[in-house]
């Protein structure tokens, strides 16, 4: 099998290559390094996120149940249905419009304005991460909590999840901030415990952090090399995360023995679905590639999953992805790269820093 030989560090750089080649010769292949399925062609990353009957995320070596309990992202049917329920209504999008974007554009405005008289920062985490935690601080009513405090609960579960994901032990600060997290949460919902509640809330900020805060980091990258017009920053979002999204890869296990892509997979065998990978087929995308902000098949990306599990916090993370870019654009005069950067990572992937320049004001 062609993946017998890939590595570990071979998907945490610049895999695209080796994903197109696979995707092409071999778009279901067997990882010794991941000791699973890779999936790299849209058609069929789509069938396994869809069929729960065949491929689901409960099992015990789902890497964030690990950390963080049993939520809404590691079970499936009725009682999937019931974790995810309390969350639904108020992340749709006429309920993020109304009850979060002035609260995301003003922070989004906090943070630029108390940037703009340095002329050069790190805006990863000197303005993607910290917009992406009160943002979903706020929305989940963890407002007793510090930016500082709820970054330090998503640093320590990220790393968990990573090192787990990578073979690695996690690391033990994680169950102290799911614990911190649980104690600082002020939410009832309905049909939940309180370690259910706990559970989900720390997945979603997990999610909504660590996710957003790439999805922001990755398309400011991206417009920085390709500028675009105002009025073309929506699409060069969409754009962005078909290029890179920043949840790399979702992982699935077969439930029983079944066949995807000719390939023969046998129960409880690992399914790693490659969101980067489909993102660029060529089937789907021409020229998949190139940043192109006026390609109209951009919104056909799989950055936000698809099937039963598809992002719940979808539209707060495109609210936040356009005002940030406004905002730092606009705030910002001159806002170019100061540093070179590059995206990378093995299941989340954003640049480990974006230094950044300006004309200060």
């Amino acid at each position: 099998m062609l993946g017998a030989s890939v590595t570990v560090a071979d998907l945490e750089g610049d895999p695209h290559a080796l994903l197109a080649r696979l995707r092409d010769q071999e778009p279901v292949t067997w990882l010794p390094a991941i000791d699973g399925w890779l999936v790299t062609r849209r058609d069929l990353a789509l069938e396994a996120m869809r069929d729960a009957g065949r491929f689901t995320v409960h099992d015990p070596r789902f890497t964030t149940a690990q950390v963080v309990g049993e939520s809404m992202l590691s079970l499936d049917g009725a009682e999937h249905a019931r974790h995810r329920a309390p969350f639904v209504a108020p992340l749709r999008l006429g309920e993020v419009q109304r009850r979060l974007a002035d609260a995301v554009a003003a922070e989004a405005e906090r943070l630029a304005e108390e940037l703009a008289p340095r002329g050069e920062a790190e805006l990863r985490r000197g303005f993607a991460g910290p917009l992406a935690a009160a943002a979903v601080t706020h929305a989940l009513g963890l407002d007793g909590a510090s930016t500082g405090a709820v970054l330090g609960w998503y640093d320590a579960i990220v790393a968990a999840v990573t090192d787990l994901s990578a073979g690695r032990p996690a690391v033990p600060e994680a169950a102290r901030a799911v614990e911190e997290l649980g104690a600082a949460v002020d939410l009832d919902a309905e049909g939940l415990s309180a370690a259910e509640v706990r559970s989900n809330v720390a997945v979603l900020l997990f999610g909504g952090i660590e996710t957003t805060e790439g999805m922001i980091a990755n398309a400011l990258l991206h417009v920085l090399a390709e500028p675009v017009a105002p009025e073309q920053l929506p699409a060069a979002v969409e754009e962005s995360l078909r290029l890179e999204p920043a949840a790399a890869v979702i992982d699935r296990y077969a439930l029983s023995d079944c066949v995807l892509g000719g390939a023969e997979i046998a129960a409880g065998d690992l399914v790693r679905i490659s969101i980067t990978a489909a993102n660029r087929d060529p089937a789907v995308f021409p020229e998949p590639d190139r940043f192109d902000p006026s390609r109209e098949n951009a919104g056909r990306h799989l950055a936000f999953a698809a099937g039963p599990h598809v992002c719940v916090g979808m539209h707060l993370a495109r609210l936040e992805a356009h005002v940030a870019l406004a905002t730092l654009l606009e705030r910002l005069p001159g806002l170019e790269l100061a540093r070179p950067a590059e995206i990378r990572g093995l299941i989340f992937r954003k640049p480990p820093e974006l230094w950044c320049r300006w004309a200060a004001s």
